[in-house]
């Protein structure tokens, strides 16, 4: 199956309102709801009903699903290295002023003190990681090059990337291959920025850009050379935790990586 571009970012909701109001506050332009088909819900394998908010932050759609069947919460045990970790980067050509605006709008951090910058050998970007109110991570991004990266503007931009904690680098590198994405130049993430970053004693990690022929968005691996964070049981599909990525593709399907991180085609 080719996965050629992403369409959207799908986050499960139990709190509708509270995220509505969290995300235009970052920034999104927030759609009125409308109720999810039911061949869309059947094919997720959910029972009842469900709701979807679309919001939009420059050229790329998050959009949060509230079922009437609820999962499970975010897990409150999972760090920057757990496997069921994954980060929505939001690019900004201001982090400090984002990340005042997200505090104020109720994101607790997950970054030790604020934003900071990364050596160049990491990239030399300016970052912090938060959470949204319900629990989602994001990161906070400003890039050094942006103009070059094609991010021009002021304020919120849009979104860069969706990062994913991965086990084994090599089965997620050849996953992500056979559906047609390319693998860009990976980096060795390590030292003290990083620990403040993640909030992380020493972590050392495999950065790895998994590009499809149409992005900014892409999907970033990221493979963490200490024992995995602690996690829950693998996501169902109405857990808090169950973000997928959808794609542009004619065929409606769900599909997990060897991580069990959610994808569906069709959206």
């Amino acid at each position: 199956m080719t996965l050629a571009r992403i369409a959207a970012f799908r986050l499960v909701t139990q709190q509708p309102e509270v995220l509505v109001a969290f995300y235009a506050a970052l920034g999104f332009t927030v759609g009125d709801p409308r109720p999810i088909e039911d061949a869309e819900l059947a094919m997720l394998g959910i029972s009842g009903g469900g709701m979807r908010w679309s919001m939009r932050l420059g050229e790329a759609t998050v959009e949060l699903d509230c079922y009437d069947q609820s999962g499970r919460a975010y897990p409150s045990d999972v760090d920057a290295a757990s496997i069921c970790f994954q980060h929505l980067a939001l690019v900004t050509d201001d982090v400090e002023a984002a990340w005042s605006e997200a505090r104020s709008a109720g994101a607790p951090p997950i970054s030790d003190a604020g934003p900071v910058t990364l050596p160049e050998s990491s990239g030399g970007v300016t970052a912090i990681k938060l959470r949204d109110p319900e629990g989602h991570p994001l990161e906070l991004l400003s890039f050094p090059d942006a103009a070059k990266k094609g991010w021009r503007g002021s304020g919120m931009l849009g979104i860069d990337h969706s990062a994913i904690v991965v086990s084994d680098r090599a089965e997620s590198e050849a996953f992500y291959t056979a559906h047609s994405l390319t693998c860009g130049d990976a980096t060795l993430n390590q030292g003290s920025e990083q620990a403040a970053l993640d909030g992380l004693e020493s972590p050392v990690a495999d950065v790895v850009p998994m590009k499809p022929a149409a992005a900014p968005p892409h999907v970033e691996l990221l493979h963490y050379h200490q024992s995995p964070g602690a996690s829950s049981e693998p996501v169902a599909v109405n857990d808090v935790a169950a973000t997928r990525i959808v794609w542009r593709h004619g065929v409606s399907a769900l599909l997990r990586d060897p991580d069990g991180h959610l994808h569906q085609t069709g959206g």
